[in-house]
């Protein structure tokens, strides 16, 4: 593999460090060189470092976009890596006649790159913003950058993430103290305690909120000393801001650092105040030294950062709060010393050289496949109900994705679904608004397979529109020869016999239908549905995998439940037919924790919806009732349903998240669909909620309860059999695309 990166060349800070380190460590593995477009420090370093770099720069741009041109016919590159303003815009013209694929490390936010000069913000800034567009592949720096890049309309398809890594295997120099305060004529003495901040002096930086913090933090502790090292034009503005607020004693400005390490093994406390960032390198300076870190909240950090256990995050600006963190840290040496020490742990597993390297690698190969199988519009449009906040649906089409790349990991996707923006950022795939038939009908004309991915969409249950809605985008995928595929469907009730009539002819029409339980088989029979290739399968959300085990305890302490169980799980829904539920599942609730000692925990699965019937509930309680009241990811629900030790549940996949996990399940039925997945799983059932009465459910729920780690036990080999049959709905899906 042979990949040249182009870069301006004045890059001082963390681009500078990112790209010469990872360089570095790539040319261990493939064979990659630099191109800068001036000479300097950046140049000057690479060269010192071992790597191979060329200076571009004649003072003639045709020259120089001709020369790199020839640099990447004579060496056999394979992509083009950008980074930076200047380095985009060469990136596209010398791709433009190379073919080549580009990529470029979204290092910083482009709208605010400039914002210390207008001319440059409104030439470079605008140039750049619009070039952006252009290059194919993106790499964002943190997940925060990424869901910023997807925000903006770039293809989720085409946006990686690497974040910064250091070499936390390299021996650190040793600076005294002593030393560092006589270089930079300080007045320092070895009881003070030290707050530093390496940065450029620029607004994007928020100094001026560590001068407002040091400020406060002056007025109660004056042995504390902030040290800022680095320069930049809003330096004398800032300076003029320490001697307006009286504290120069305190604050001393260190001008340019040539080894930011000098500074950071001399600080107590080190401190970011940044309005934008991306992942900053001297973060991870820090924590190399194992020093207490305090961060606004940008960007990628509260990735490393977790505020309160391995530092401190504040708001942008928030220099209050800043203060008191540093006054905090400054009298507890303890605490500083455990908060270096956690810091240090999660940076140097985490945020690893090595790490960033394996991942760029990775981000090269799939660039590389993707070039050579690309093709125009997309292999498969999935549509459901998608985007209206059912965890549920979520599971669904997080687990289809997933599943249908195990076997071809390069498959362009696009979901229909209500929330776009939402639906692109959380699964890396294109959206369309489901509404938008327009575009839909756009999409169809090069697309090879339309899926209606898991969920009760062929039912008038709940409305004729909706079954309408579903059938017509069949009708219309028909139309543009589009194979279709229903996967792991559940299908009915269908009541009307206009409806019946309508969905015979077209789902007669379509090439497979899998089913996630045998009464929706039953269902097609009754409707003569029989044209298609018909199987049953299971459900897609069994093949999702949880979060680790460690992230439900933090959630469980979050919601005050505590870590001592037992534990009974509770998913109720509003269901109009019927309000006696309401008390029966209240009153069962309490019997269970008077009688077992274990707390009752309800679980939103529809959020917000289903917190209005929970509160309900727990009102008609008289022992405690749990409610999980904020809205967690699919792998969150699913790791702390798995802790629980039996569940009780309306919501269907509340139902499957327990069987998935081995949790005992009983089920209330609203609709059929609840009664075929019990029957699939082989778990009780306590009846339609329209007539459910407390004995009954008393009788199973104590025979559940004390039977509970064997009937467990013979869950979890069921529920490996349905996870196995559930992966068959992907395999046949990509069949049905590969298929010439």
């Amino acid at each position: 593999m042979k990949v040249l990166h182009l870069i301006g060349g004045g890059d001082i800070g963390g681009a500078k460090v990112h790209v010469l380190s990872l360089v570095k460590e790539l040319g261990k593995h493939i064979d990659v060189k630099i191109v800068s477009f001036r000479p300097g420090v950046f140049a000057d370093d690479a060269l010192a470092m071992g790597i191979d770099v060329e200076v571009v720069k004649s003072g003639n741009i045709i020259r120089d976009i001709r020369r790199v041109i020839s640099i990447v016919k004579e060496g056999g590159y394979q992509i083009i890596h950008s980074h930076g303003a200047k380095a985009n815009m060469f990136a596209l013209i010398v791709a433009h006649f190379t073919k080549l694929p580009t990529v470029t490390t979204v290092h910083s936010d482009y709208r605010l790159d400039y914002m210390h000069s207008l001319t440059k913000r409104l030439t470079f800034g605008s140039i750049n913003s619009i070039a952006l567009r252009f290059i194919n592949y993106y790499i964002g720096v943190s997940n925060n950058f990424r869901k910023m890049l997807i925000e903006r309309k770039f293809n989720p398809e085409n946006i990686f993430t690497l974040y910064n890594g250091m070499d936390f295997k390299k021996p650190l120099k040793s600076y005294s103290r002593e030393e560092f305060s006589a270089k930079y004529h300080l007045d320092l003495h070895d009881d003070d305690i030290v707050v530093g901040i390496a940065a450029r002096l620029y607004p994007v930086k928020g100094i001026d909120t560590l001068i407002n913090a040091a400020k406060l933090v002056v007025e109660k502790n004056p042995s504390v000393k902030f040290v800022i090292g680095g320069d930049g034009e809003d330096r004398e503005r800032l300076e003029n801001q320490a001697k307006s607020l009286g504290i120069t004693d305190n604050v001393f400005f260190l001008g340019w650092l040539n080894d930011p390490y000098e500074l950071m093994s001399n600080v107590d406390i080190s401190v970011l105040t940044s309005i934008s960032e991306s992942f900053p390198y001297s973060i991870l300076e820090g924590a190399r030294f194992k020093k207490a870190t305090i961060s606004s909240n940008v960007g990628g950090i509260p990735d490393l950062i977790e505020s309160g256990e391995n530092g401190y995050l504040f708001n942008p600006g928030d220099y209050h709060t800043l203060a008191q963190y540093i006054l905090e840290l400054a009298c507890d040496d303890e605490k500083r010393k455990i908060m270096g020490e956690k810091i240090y742990e999660k940076a140097s597993t985490m945020f690893s050289l090595e790490n960033m390297c394996a991942t760029q690698l990775s981000i090269y190969k799939t660039v590389l496949e993707k070039t050579a199988a690309k093709s125009s519009g997309y292999d498969v449009i999935i549509s459901g109900y998608y985007g209206f906040k059912n965890i549920g649906d979520d599971a669904m089409l997080m687990a289809i994705i997933n599943n249908l790349r195990t076997y071809n990991k390069n498959l362009k996707i696009a979901v229909l679904s209500n929330n776009p923006t939402e639906t692109k950022s959380m699964y890396s795939v294109d959206s369309i608004k489901r509404v938008n038939f327009l575009h839909i009908l756009r999409v169809m004309k090069s697309a090879k397979l339309f899926i209606y991915g898991g969920g009760n969409i062929i039912q008038d249950n709940t409305s004729t529109r909706s079954l309408l809605y579903y059938l017509s985008t069949i009708w219309l995928a028909k139309k543009m020869d589009l194979k279709i595929m229903f996967y792991a469907n559940g299908i009915g009730p269908l009541r009307r016999n206009n409806n019946k009539n309508l969905t015979r002819k077209i789902l007669n029409k379509v090439n497979v239908i899998t089913l996630r339980e045998n009464l929706s088989m039953q269902e097609l029979e009754n409707l003569n549905i029989n044209e298609p290739h018909i199987i049953v399968t299971a459900d897609p959300a069994l093949t999702v995998e949880a979060a680790p085990g460690e992230e439900a305890d933090k959630i469980l302490l979050k919601e005050g439940l505590g870590l001592s169980g037992p534990y009974v799980g509770f998913s109720v829904r509003n269901w109009y037919k019927s309000e006696k539920f309401v008390k029966v599942i209240a009153q069962t609730a309490d019997y269970m924790a008077e009688n077992y000692g274990i707390k009752p925990v309800f679980f939103p699965m529809h959020y917000p919806d289903d917190i209005f019937v929970i509160e309900e509930v727990v009102s008609h309680m008289k022992t405690k009732g749990y409610i999980i009241k904020n809205k967690y990811s699919v792998p969150q629900t699913l790791a702390v349903i798995g802790k629980m030790d039996m569940l009780i549940g309306m919501r269907l996949h509340a139902l499957i998240f327990a069987a998935s996990s081995g949790v005992p399940i009983i089920g209330l039925a609203y609709e059929p669909k609840i009664e075929g997945f019990l029957q699939y799983a082989n778990q009780p059932s306590a009846g339609n909620v329209t007539q459910l009465e407390f004995d009954k459910l008393k009788s199973i729920v104590d025979d559940v309860w004390l039977n509970r780690v064997e009937i467990s036990e013979r869950l979890k080999k069921d529920v490996e059999v349905l996870k196995r049959k559930a992966l068959e709905n992907a395999k046949i899906a990509v069949g049905l695309i590969e298929e010439d």
